[in-house]
């Protein structure tokens, strides 16, 4: 990205700051040396993974199936959605941000305590690097439908989704596809089992080059998003694999 940062998170907002005042206020990239500190670099399939560690008590386990985990799905996501992503990507434990995690310029953040509440959510990466691969130009896509894909990708790509208890929530009346994350996600696949299996790798496609409107749908598919809800909402039943 060249005019935009764009920080998104796994918390309920995500944002959209000019670079220029990023700079000015705060650099998403930059990582404190002093106190504890270690930094890994990995090299595996054409990617380099640099994991930097500044929490003296983080689990040496997670941070071993957080590395895996990255080397696993972020080629496959990649294939699929944008071969020309990041090569080069970098995973902070950084006891100081308090959400989830979040993701920038390639850059991931993660808080320490959710994986010792959590320690079996590894796949926040599948979510996270997924960001990467969407590498979005605009501030005007839409939060629910990048996060909605995310977590469609974290239902297709993810390791163990399954043994963190991560599921996408039945259908009900009150739902819209507009919610984001895991309720989103589950109407893309339920879109590409049902209409289009390739839906979203093309709306993926207009949200990255910036041709993204609602009118897309319809070209796509022949309905307006709000026909396809409709249909999802009068026959939403999936059969759903977690692994």
């Amino acid at each position: 990205m060249n005019r935009y940062l764009i920080i998104i998170s796994c918390g309920l907002f995500w944002f959209l700051f000019s670079q220029q005042g990023v700079a000015q206020d705060h650099s998403w990239s930059h990582y404190d040396t002093t106190g504890f500190f270690t930094m890994d670099s990995v090299y595996k399939k054409g990617y380099t993974l640099l994991f930097i560690n500044k929490d003296s008590t983080f689990d040496p386990g997670v941070k071993r199936q957080l590395i895996n985990t990255f080397f696993i799905v972020y080629p496959e996501e990649a294939e699929r959605f944008n071969p020309q992503t990041a090569k080069k990507v970098t995973f902070i434990i950084d006891p100081h941000y308090k959400g989830v995690a979040a993701t920038a310029n390639a850059v991931t953040r993660f808080n320490p305590e959710w994986f010792r509440l959590h320690p079996e959510d590894i796949d926040v990466v599948t979510h996270e690097v997924m960001h990467i691969v969407q590498d979005y130009h605009t501030g005007d896509t839409p939060g629910w439908l990048t996060e909605g894909i995310a977590d469609y990708a974290r239902y297709v790509y993810g390791v163990n989704n399954r043994s963190s208890g991560w599921t996408m929530p039945d259908y009900n009346a009150s739902q819209s596809y507009k919610n984001a994350y895991r309720i989103t996600a589950r109407f893309l696949v339920w879109l590409s089992k049902k209409v289009d299996k390739s839906i979203v790798v093309r709306l993926n496609a207009s949200l990255r080059d910036g041709t993204y409107t609602e009118d897309v749908w319809k070209r796509l598919t022949g309905k307006t998003v709000d026909q396809l809800w409709r249909a999802y909402s009068i026959n939403p039943i999936l059969k759903l694999h977690y692994r």
